[in-house]
């Protein structure tokens, strides 16, 4: 059984020169100064600029000192835009000309806008910005899948503890491949473990109920910031983020409809998916498009050494079907030809020695739907590409016509971790070179699994990280957590993809030579 029949069935910124007269202010009373409840955080690294994000809980300002030593003594200084009920009092700072290959020391407080004098306490966090030279590895790590199958936060078995293995592996950056949250699964107080034993939920009203209303998503993102582990590593690991289904319900596509589920009085998937967007844009530390406020699909370059391309399989796709259309077109589409088209280009264009494809659902693993659907890329049919698979033999065989080399993947969305081989010579499909793809998660989530494979793209199953017959929905505290972490020496330029667990402990490790 699989986790979906398991489911079924159960101001513009202003920033002026290092000046050490411009401290931050000082309050009375904790009570009367604004909070800073989920921490800080940072994402998008690259090209000498960083996202800094927080959130505050009332109408205030956010500001944001930063500085090459831990010391602050260079900093500078950016007075940022206001938090207002319109993002949920969450903002972001848009950091600029900041130095290559260096570890950036930041700091953010909230000024309240109702009482000039109250600043809340000043929240301090750090990041690695990457090098323009070859001078020191590149350390990314993965996962996906948070606080879903009814597994919340238990401070008593660890809380979020996949965050604190994390952490201790250092990585420059975190890809969060999906599902940062599960809005369509409330939690129970309480669920009985098979030990005898009690996993107790810190439930909230929003992850009483599915998600519906903005506030209802909002509330799910805020929830996981109730975790020490999760805001303790946001502070010093810069992230990518991506979406997946469960940010909205789960398996969901733009034109689906409710109409037969009683639990949503918002029958319209496109409407809930618009609320949902909304939150996730706020709670994450994205940088905003500028010209698609609500593009999520991107690329960064590390330096030298590294690019990483986010992918969005969930807004330009068809509906889910047997996935067998004949030719690429709406219907049939996962990612859409717009973003084809930029993946491609920007793919040719990388002078990265790595590229790294980050993908919210797998290549060549059977996702299945309800009623003989598909979810993800494969169809269960070994054969020639038909339906979504026809726009990843595009991709693939543009990487091989282009000699593009040094391509990897990674991916999420089965809840368990696994490291796949695709080779044309086992393949229907033959127009593409070799290439690997690693799969992670849960991060914190029910573990399932393992699904089916489609021949279509010649895989093969190099390490499974879960036993065999496997009870499915393991809870977090049976240790079926996993990420995954690549290293890029830099002098020899070759890269190691690990997969480890919930304690850190590695798994699965290879050694991947730069071609």
């Amino acid at each position: 059984m699989d986790r979906r029949d398991f489911l079924r069935h159960g101001a513009a910124a202003l920033v002026t020169a290092s000046s050490p007269a411009r401290a931050f202010g000082i309050i009375v009373q904790d009570g009367n100064r604004p909070a800073t409840p989920c921490g800080v955080a940072t994402g998008d690294v690259a090209g000498g600029r960083a996202i800094v994000w927080s959130r505050t809980d009332r109408p205030a300002r956010m500001i944001v000192e930063y500085s090459t030593t831990a010391s602050f003594a260079d900093r500078r200084r950016v007075v940022g835009p206001a938090a207002l009920e319109d993002t949920d009092f969450t903002a972001r700072v848009d950091l600029t000309d900041l130095p290559a290959g260096q570890r950036i020391s930041y700091r953010v407080q909230f000024q309240d806008l109702s009482d000039l004098r109250a600043f809340s306490v000043p929240v301090e966090g750090t990041f690695q910005t990457p090098s323009q030279q070859q001078d020191r590895d590149v350390v990314f790590s993965f996962s996906a899948d948070s606080v879903g199958q009814g597994w919340g936060i238990d401070p008593a078995h660890g809380g979020l503890a996949l965050y604190a293995a994390m952490r201790r592996a250092e990585p420059d950056v975190f890809i969060h491949l999906g599902d940062t949250i599960y809005a369509d699964q409330p939690l129970q107080r309480e669920v009985p473990l098979d030990d005898g034993s009690v996993w107790r939920n810190i439930v909230t009203e929003p992850k009483s109920k599915v998600a519906q209303a903005l506030a209802d998503y909002r509330g799910s993102h805020f929830y996981n910031f109730q975790d020490e582990h999760l805001k303790h590593f946001g502070s010093e690991v810069s992230q990518i983020v991506l979406w997946d289904d469960h940010e909205v319900r789960d398996n969901w596509y733009p034109t689906q409809r409710l109409d037969a589920d009683a639990r949503y009085a918002v029958k319209s998937v496109a409407l809930l998916a618009a609320r949902a967007k909304r939150a996730f844009l706020e709670y994450q530390p994205l940088r905003i498009n500028p010209i698609e406020a609500e593009r999520i699909y991107r690329s960064w370059s590390r330096g030298p050494l590294l690019e990483v391309f986010a992918l969005d399989m969930r807004t330009y796709r068809g509906a889910n079907s047997p996935n067998v259309q004949p030719e690429l077109n709406d219907d049939s589409a996962i990612l859409g030809s717009a973003q084809v088209s930029w993946l491609k280009n920007a793919l040719a264009a990388s002078t990265s020695m790595w590229k790294v494809i980050a993908s919210d659902l797998p290549i060549g693993l059977v996702v299945p739907d309800a009623g003989g659907r598909f979810e993800a890329v494969a169809n269960r049919n070994d054969g020639p590409p038909l339906g979504r698979e026809l726009e990843i033999a595009e991709v693939l065989a543009f990487i091989r016509d282009r000699n593009i080399r040094n391509v990897i993947w990674i991916t999420a969305d089965v809840h368990y971790a696994a490291a796949h081989h695709y080779d044309p010579s086992r393949a229907s499909f033959t127009r593409f070179a070799p290439f690997w793809e690693f799969v992670a998660g849960p991060l914190h989530a029910g573990t399932f699994g393992p699904n089916a494979l489609d021949r279509t793209f010649g895989p093969d199953v190099r390490f499974l990280a879960i036993p065999p017959g496997m009870k499915p929905n393991r809870p977090p505290s049976d240790g079926f957590q996993f990420f995954g972490l690549g290293r890029i020496d830099h002098r020899t330029r070759a890269l190691t993809m690990q997969i480890r667990n919930r304690k850190g402990d590695t798994l699965f490790s290879i050694e991947l030579p730069a071609e």
